[in-house]
C-alpha cells in the first residue's frame, strides 16, 4: 500500500522533493502546500517541473492540505529566517497525526542542549499527541557530517578529532535570501550579516556537534566560533545577484566542539564566489566544490565526497542530496515510534525503491 505523501514548500529543495516524491514508485502524493500566492492552483508536476500533469493543485491553506489527510508531509518550507514560525508548522503538522521528514528548521536536526528545554517538550507532546514522529537533516546540517562520519568513526579504536568541512563555490547558487540576508555576500565588511552575530553559528551547527558529540559518548563543554571574509576585488555578477567592488566575496567560518580543553568536533566551511578568491584556504576535491571529513584517530581518515548531477553543477547535486535524504527516509520516519528522530535513531536509509525498473 503505497504512502501518503503531501509536501510543503516549493523553493530550492521543495521543488527537486517533490519531484523526488512523484517518481518513488512506493509513494502517492495527496497534496502541496505553497507560500507564494502566485504558485496557488498550479499543478504539482508543474512546479516539480516535470512533463505531466498530476492533477493536483498547489493550496496556501495548511487545513486544507492536511485535509488531504497524508501519512507524512515533506517540510521544505524556508526556516532559516523563520525558524519560529516553522518550528509551528511542524507542531501542527505533527498534532494532526502526520510525520515530517524536513530540510527544515535546521535546530531539530538535533535540539538537546541547544534548544531551551520547553520548546523540545512542546514539539515531544505535540508528536505524542497525534501519534507522529520528525525527522529534520539535510547535506551540512545533514548527512556530510553526522552519517558519513558516523560510518567511519565506528571503525576507529581511538578517536582525537573529527573535522566536517563544505568547500564550494556559490557563484550558481541562486538562494538570494541565504546569499545575501544569512550570509552577507556582496555586503560591506563593516556590516554584520544574521550568520556572524554572536551565537548565531553556533546555533545553525551546534546541532551537528552535539549530534556527534552524542554518537561519541562525550560531552561538549563549550561550543567556539569564527569567521573570516574576504571582499571582491572588483565587482562580479553571481546567479543570486550583483556582488559590489569591496563586497563580500568569500567567506571561512570555524564552529568547534571542546571537550576536555580540546577541539574536539570541527566544523568549517569554506565559501567562494570566484575560485582566485583566497587559494590560502582549503580547496575542494574537485572543481566548484566537495565535502570532506577528516578523522585523527587510528586510524585516521581523509574522505571526500563530490556530489554531481545530470541536470546542474555541484550546488544542485547537493541540493538534490539534501531532498533525497529526506524524501527516502519517509518509511523509516512513519514507522518510528511517536517523537524526534534523529541520525542516531532511525535505520540505514538504502534507497529502497530507487532503481528503476527497465
Amino acid at each position: 500500500m503505497a504512502i501518503r505523501v503531501a509536501l510543503a514548500g516549493t523553493g530550492n529543495v521543495g521543488r527537486l522533493a517533490l519531484a523526488s516524491v512523484l517518481t518513488h514508485p512506493d509513494y502517492e502524493l495527496t497534496g502541496v502546500w505553497v507560500s507564494d500566492e502566485a504558485k496557488v492552483g498550479k499543478d504539482a508536476g508543474e512546479l516539480a517541473r516535470l512533463d505531466r500533469k498530476t492533477g493536483i493543485a498547489a493550496v496556501g491553506d495548511w487545513d486544507a492540505l492536511l485535509a488531504t489527510k497524508p501519512d507524512c508531509v515533506v517540510y521544505c518550507a524556508m526556516g532559516d529566517i523563520r525558524t519560529a514560525e516553522a518550528f509551528e508548522d511542524c507542531r501542527r503538522i505533527l498534532e494532526a497525526g502526520v510525520n515530517v521528514v524536513g530540510s527544515a528548521p535546521v535546530v531539530l536536526q538535533f535540539p538537546w542542549q541547544l534548544l531551551p528545554a520547553d520548546y523540545v517538550s512542546r514539539l515531544e507532546t505535540s508528536a505524542g499527541q497525534g501519534n507522529a514522529s520528525i525527522f529534520v537533516t539535510g547535506v551540512d546540517p545533514g548527512f556530510a557530517n553526522d552519517l558519513v562520519p558516523f560510518a567511519f568513526l565506528g571503525t576507529c579504536s581511538r578517536v582525537e578529532q573529527v573535522r566536517c568541512l563544505e568547500i564550494a563555490d556559490y557563484a550558481t547558487y541562486d538562494g538570494a535570501t541565504v546569499m545575501f540576508d544569512v550570509m552577507g555576500f556582496g555586503k560591506p565588511q563593516d556590516e554584520v550579516p544574521m550568520l556572524y552575530r554572536p551565537g548565531i553559528l553556533s546555533i545553525g551547527w551546534g546541532t551537528t556537534i552535539r549530534q556527534l558529540a552524542a554518537g561519541l559518548g562525550v560531552e561538549v563543554d563549550e561550543i567556539k566560533e569564527s569567521h573570516e571574509r574576504e571582499p571582491a576585488p572588483e565587482a562580479f555578477d553571481v546567479a543570486a545577484g550583483h556582488i559590489p567592488k569591496g563586497g563580500t566575496a568569500a567567506v571561512r567560518f570555524e564552529i568547534t566542539g571542546m571537550v576536555g580543553g580540546r577541539p574536539a568536533i570541527v566544523i568549517e566551511h569554506v565559501t567562494r564566489l570566484r575560485d582566485d578568491l583566497r587559494p590560502d584556504w582549503a580547496r575542494p576535491a574537485q572543481p566548484g566544490g566537495s565535502y570532506r571529513v577528516e578523522i585523527t584517530g587510528e586510524p585516521s581518515y581523509g574522505i571526500d565526497i563530490c556530489p554531481t548531477s545530470e541536470h546542474g553543477d555541484h550546488n544542485h547535486a547537493a541540493i538534490v542530496a539534501a531532498a533525497g535524504r529526506i524524501v527516502n527516509a519517509i518509511p523509516d520516519v512513519v514507522a518510528a515510534p511517536p517523537g524526534i528522530r534523529t541520525t542516531l535513531d532511525l535505520p540505514l536509509v538504502t534507497g529502497k525503491g530507487r532503481y528503476p525498473a527497465r
